[in-house]
C-alpha cells in the first residue's frame, strides 16, 4: 500500500507541475498522460519484488554514476513546466492536430510498455550502476533483454520524447535534450562497468549487439 501512495503522491507533483504552469484545467492530452503515467506505475509496483522496490529508492552501497536522477529531474520538471506555459497559457507550439497527439500517445504507450516489460525482467534495475552482489546479481537475457541491451533506457527515451507531440507543445524538448545526453552518457557508464565486473556480460553482449536500438546502436 505504501508503494501504491508513492505512485499517488508522484502523480500530484506531476499534475501540479503541469496544471499550474498552464494556469487551467481543461486539457485532455495532459489528462491522459497522467492517468497512462499512473496505470504504468501502479501496475509496476504492484507486481515487482519488494526488495527491488527497496534497491529503486535507497540503492546499496558501491557502484558508479550514483547521483543521475538528481541530474535528470531539473530538466524532466523543466520540460513539463514548459509544455504547461506552452499549451495553457501562450500557444508557442501553435494548435497541433488531433492525429499528432494520437501519434505522440501510440509512441507513448510503447515506450512506457518496453521499460515495464524491462523493469519486470530484470529484478536487479537499479537507478545506481552497481552489482547487487547482496542479492544474488546475476546477468539478465530474458524478455526485451533479447533484443538490446539497454531496453529500460530505450523505452524511456522513446517515451519521454513521445511526451513533445502527446501533450502538443515542441517546445519542452528543449530541456530534455541535456536529459537525452545523460541518458546516453549512462549506457557508455554502464556498459563499461559491466563488462568489467558482471559475469557474463561480455559473451552476452557479443551475442545482443545492440544497446538501445537494434541495427542502430
Amino acid at each position: 500500500m505504501i508503494w501504491l501512495l508513492r505512485v499517488v503522491v508522484l502523480e500530484a507533483l506531476l499534475g501540479a507541475t503541469l496544471f499550474g504552469a498552464a494556469g487551467r484545467m481543461d486539457l485532455p492530452w495532459f489528462w491522459t498522460l497522467l492517468a497512462i503515467h499512473f496505470l504504468a506505475a501502479s501496475f509496476t509496483v504492484l507486481h515487482v519484488d519488494s526488495d527491488l522496490l527497496q534497491e529503486r529508492i535507497k540503492p546499496g552501497p558501491g557502484g558508479v554514476d550514483r547521483g543521475l536522477r538528481w541530474l535528470l529531474a531539473p530538466f524532466l520538471v523543466a520540460s513539463l513546466a514548459i509544455a504547461g506555459l506552452d499549451v495553457g497559457r501562450f500557444g508557442w507550439s501553435g494548435e497541433q492536430a488531433w492525429w499528432v497527439h494520437a501519434a505522440g500517445l501510440v509512441v507513448y504507450d510503447a515506450g512506457l510498455l518496453l521499460a515495464v516489460e524491462a523493469f519486470l525482467a530484470n529484478q536487479f534495475f537499479s537507478p545506481v550502476v552497481r552489482v547487487q552482489e547482496e542479492r544474488g546479481h546475476r546477468l539478465v537475457s530474458s524478455g526485451p533483454y533479447r533484443f538490446v541491451r539497454h531496453p529500460g533506457y530505450a523505452g524511456t527515451l522513446l517515451a519521454t520524447l513521445a511526451t513533445a507531440p502527446l501533450l502538443g507543445s515542441w517546445w519542452l524538448l528543449v530541456p530534455l535534450a541535456p536529459a537525452v545526453v545523460l541518458l546516453f552518457r549512462r549506457v557508455v557508464i554502464e556498459e563499461r562497468y559491466l563488462r568489467d565486473h558482471l559475469e557474463g556480460y561480455v559473451d552476452y553482449a557479443r551475442r545482443v549487439r545492440y544497446r538501445l536500438v537494434p541495427w542502430l546502436w
